[in-house]
Order: structure tokens, then C-alpha cells, then sequence
């Protein structure tokens, strides 16, 4: 994968006690010069709204520098909570990684 694609891979519950870091990672990688950062939600079994607020003030970050922030592998719970807040019409979301890459690369 192009090196200016980073995926980000949050693991567990996302909430106020990881949002903070999770933000600081998606910084991190921007200031580094990601241009297209997929967050991977493989590993995350519950997301709350803290982990909602952080998801977006990470896009707004990743917008700012002029990139993009996609979203893969959500489970049920995560995906209802994006669609109960209308995220899902914010963030693109892929079924999976590899569906993420055949996109990218197609």
C-alpha cells in the first residue's frame, strides 16, 4: 500500500478513556504526511459517544491537512451508532479492509 495511506487500528471499547489517544494518533500520522487514513474497527467491540466525537474531530483534522478518512470493518453496534447519529452519510465505511484497498487500488 502507498505509504501516504496509514491505517489506524483501534482495539477494544472506544471511548472518553482511549479518544484522546486515538485522536493523537490520526495527528500523529497526518503530521507525518498521510494523505488517506483508513481507521480499521476490526478490533473495537463497543464505541460510545466520546469515540464518535473523537472519530470526527479526527476527520476534521485529517480534512484540514487536505486528506481523507475512511472508516472499515465495523461490527453491528458501531454501525448502528453511526447510523443513529446520520455519521454513515459523514464517513465511508467499508465492509473490510480488503474491499477498502480493491476501491483504492481500482
Amino acid at each position: 500500500m502507498d505509504s501516504t495511506i496509514q491505517v489506524v487500528k483501534p482495539s477494544g471499547i472506544l471511548d472518553s478513556t482511549q479518544a484522546g489517544e486515538f485522536r493523537e494518533e490520526i495527528a500523529k500520522r497526518v503530521r507525518a504526511g498521510a494523505t488517506t487514513i483508513l481507521v480499521d474497527f476490526q478490533d473495537v467491540t463497543f464505541m460510545d459517544s466520546s469515540g464518535l466525537g473523537a472519530l470526527v474531530l479526527a476527520l476534521k483534522t485529517v480534512r484540514s491537512s487536505g486528506g481523507k478518512m475512511f472508516v472499515c470493518a465495523a461490527n453491528d453496534q458501531v454501525k448502528m451508532l453511526f447510523e443513529l447519529t446520520s455519521m454513515d452519510r459523514v464517513f465511508v465505511m467499508y465492509e473490510d479492509r480488503e474491499a477498502f484497498e480493491a476501491t483504492i487500488a481500482g
